[in-house]
């Protein structure tokens, strides 16, 4: 009887399910509403924990009729904003979307400072890590 019970128990821990692998994580993200419907600014910190590179390729949220990868740069003194197609996290790295570099852009917002709203950023080979925004005024708070 011991020795069914044992084999029982080894055979119980070989069909455990491995622990799940580390996954991109996401940390401080916020929307800046602005009055009057203009675009708002996502910002937000990704960490990749995994050995290999992930690509950020699109976002998505229902609190905006459109959500954008983007980024601000300033060449020449002149400040400059444009779509991004993707964007590569290196392994083990971890990227800032900040104000004046990358960042989500919403069009059509339906944001109120104070509320927070979903943000789902979608990554090549079909990985998608949702997170909560919180939403803050025109100031960032």
């Amino acid at each position: 009887m011991k020795a069914m019970l044992g084999g029982l128990l080894i055979a119980s821990a070989l069909i455990q399910p491995a622990a799940a692998a580390p996954t991109i994580t996401v940390s401080d993200g916020w929307m800046r509403a602005l009055p009057g419907g203009l675009p708002a600014g996502g910002y937000f910190t990704l960490h990749n924990p995994t050995a290999k590179t992930l690509t950020l390729q699109s976002a998505s949220s229902p609190a905006c009729g459109v959500l954008m990868l983007h980024k601000s740069d300033t060449m020449g003194g002149m400040a400059t904003m444009a779509n991004v197609d993707s964007i590569d996290v290196r392994p083990g790295g971890t990227l800032e979307f900040s104000p004046g570099g990358f960042h989500l852009m919403c069009m059509k917002p339906m944001l109120k400072p104070g509320d927070k709203v979903s943000v789902t950023l979608h990554f090549a080979g079909g990985t998608q890590v949702k997170s909560d925004f919180a939403v803050r005024g025109a100031n960032g708070r």
